[in-house]
C-alpha cells in the first residue's frame, strides 16, 4: 500500500494535471473563431416544450 501512496497516486495526479494543462494550452493553436467561448442564447419555454414533444412523437 505504501508503494501506491508514494509512487502510483502522485503519478496519476500529475498525469491528470498535465493532460488538463495540455487541453487548456491547445486553445492557443486553434483558429480564433474556435477559441472563443460558445455563444449563449436565450431559450424560451415554448420552444423547449415543442422540441420535447417532437422527440416524444418520434420515439
Amino acid at each position: 500500500m505504501a508503494i501506491f501512496r508514494q509512487y502510483v497516486a502522485p503519478f496519476l495526479i500529475l498525469l491528470v494535471f498535465l493532460v488538463a494543462l495540455l487541453a487548456v494550452s491547445a486553445r492557443i493553436f486553434l483558429p480564433s473563431d474556435l477559441a472563443a467561448p460558445a455563444p449563449i442564447e436565450e431559450i424560451d419555454s415554448a420552444s423547449v416544450q415543442v422540441s420535447a414533444l417532437a422527440r416524444l412523437a418520434v420515439n
